[in-house]
């Protein structure tokens, strides 16, 4: 099991991205807007499933990768450490642009509760950047302190901090479902908000990264 520290620091990191409004919002908010609020929420599980399966891959494919080529562990360290700096500063520097940005549902067309599970599943499975942050956050997470790196230790938890990823996106998503266009006109009011959520959660994910290094908490 990973360190309830590296727990902490993923559910914070997940919760600091999901809060900040996105692709997978807006396409959770146009199926409760277009359809109903009931294809709201299955475009919402379909999102979650389609993290939990991204979560499943990444656990087996790199926890292999990892047995064989333990150094590689050190290296994505670094490297995710980065990268977590990196969309810090892109949230701190596009925080006003991004808070000036209105919500809108686009249109649907009306399909089933299980077509639109699916197609969430799809959104979440296809989307690039989706992949790269699961490949490069969760590395810098793993505990390679405790001698040889054993493949079913490495697996769990990848498995345990990737499955957090999309539950802490789950909240978010359920609220925009539910609330609906009310959700909309409450966050395209709240700019200055949005603002200082923005800066505060690249705050927070340039924080985590360092303290990968430094181990400040």
């Amino acid at each position: 099991m990973p360190h309830l520290d590296a727990i902490l620091a993923v559910a914070l990191a997940g919760l600091a991205l999901s809060a900040t409004p996105g692709p997978s919002m807006l396409y959770v908010l146009s199926r409760s807007v277009g359809q109903s609020r009931a294809a709201g929420l299955a475009s919402a599980l379909g999102l979650g499933l389609g993290g939990m399966v991204l979560a499943v891959a990444t656990a087996l494919g790199l926890a292999a990768v990892f047995a064989r080529f333990d150094w590689l562990v050190l290296g994505l360290r670094y490297v995710g450490s980065a990268y977590l700096v990196w969309l810090g500063l892109r949230m701190i520097r596009d925080a006003r642009s991004s808070a000036r940005f209105s919500l809108e549902a686009r249109e649907v067309s009306e399909s089933s509760f299980s077509s639109i599970i699916w197609q969430g599943v799809l959104v979440e499975l296809l989307n690039p950047k989706t992949v790269l942050f699961f490949a490069l956050f969760l590395p810098p997470f793993v505990d390679a302190g405790a001698g040889p790196l054993a493949q079913s230790s490495v697996q769990l938890q990848l498995l345990t901090l990737g499955v957090l990823v999309p539950l802490t996106a789950i909240p978010s998503d359920i609220l925009v479902a539910y609330m609906g266009g009310t959700m909309t006109q409450v966050i395209n009011r709240q700019q200055v908000a949005r603002e200082c959520l923005a800066w505060a959660g690249g705050l927070l994910l340039i924080a985590i990264a360092l303290n990968l290094h430094f181990e400040f908490i």
